[in-house]
């Protein structure tokens, strides 16, 4: 039994909102941990960031992305709520990267509905696969996972191009086909948004993307909206960005980093955070021997 799993079960089947900030490598999710979530979203734009250097254009295969996944299940006992984009392909792709994904251990795979190669969500030139054909991966991918608790979110991506009735009319489908939950991407005003949560019979994810297209509202107003889960998906990667462009500025104009140390986590607390007590015991029980 995957025990993260479980728990995100439980968590949708609860009264209160689901908060996932994005994780895009495992010193951040570390930290979404420590801090107290109770889940966190694995974003594809923070591991394209991060991993490649480059945007959130579909770069990523599926291959490198349950390198990934792997990296940060391990890190964190939480759940990990995956972004597996376009499934990699058509329905045969998509069977084979729930299969990776689940054995990766995440606890949801988010599907969407875009052309390959896939954008952000919040980018516009995004285009859009038939209906029929997403509503068939869905049902694949339900079939196809081997533990019952995978949560299977699904993604339309049509609001942008094709307008909120789109959306909604696609979204219920994918809630009739089987996912889990809807996700449907970048509502242009609160209206849209409770729009969505009244139309939808399933649970219904929010993304909150820092000057997006969405409106920016905290998690207690979408849980009023009627939303499950709120994902923050590059909060951590932009919150990095800035910082290490100032510090290492600082760095270039003074050749010191004594003017940033307020900036900078203490290297002992970094060593605790990243598990080097366990190290140690383990090397004190194994490699410890009486002379």
């Amino acid at each position: 039994m995957n025990s993260a799993r479980k728990a995100l079960r439980v968590m949708l089947g609860g009264d209160k909102i689901i908060v996932a900030p994005g994780a895009h490598n495992s010193i951040s999710a570390r930290i979404i941990e420590k801090v107290g979530f109770k889940a966190l979203y694995a974003t594809g734009y923070g591991a394209s960031a991060s991993q490649l250097g480059e945007p959130d254009v579909g770069l990523m295969t599926m291959t490198e992305m349950v390198g990934h996944m792997n990296n940060l299940v391990e890190a964190v006992t939480i759940p990990v709520i995956a972004d597996a984009d376009t499934g990699y392909g058509n329905v045969i792709n998509t069977i084979r990267t729930v299969h990776q994904f689940e054995k990766a251990g995440v606890a949801a795979i988010q599907l969407e509905d875009q052309v390959m190669p896939k954008k952000c969500g919040h980018m516009l030139g995004r285009e859009i696969v038939a209906m029929d054909e997403m509503v068939g991966k869905i049902e694949a991918c339900v079939e196809a996972r081997r533990d019952d608790d995978l949560v299977i979110i699904a993604r339309t991506d049509a609001r942008t191009r094709y307008g909120i009735e789109e959306a909604i009319r696609r979204g219920q489908a994918y809630a009739e086909a089987g996912a889990d939950v809807i996700f449907i991407e970048s509502p242009e005003s609160i209206e849209e948004m409770k729009l969505i949560s009244r139309s939808i019979p399933k649970p219904t994810l929010a993304n909150v993307v820092e000057r997006g297209r969405t409106p920016q509202l905290p998690a207690a107003e979408l849980e009023k909206i009627g939303y499950k889960i709120a994902i923050f998906p590059i909060t951590g990667v932009l919150a990095e960005t800035k910082t290490l462009f100032h510090i290492f500025e600082r760095l270039m104009e003074t050749g010191s980093t004594n003017s940033i140390l307020d900036y900078l986590y203490d290297f002992e607390g970094f060593n605790l955070l990243m598990g080097v007590e366990k190290v140690r015991e383990i090397e004190k029980r194994y490699l410890t021997r009486p002379q």
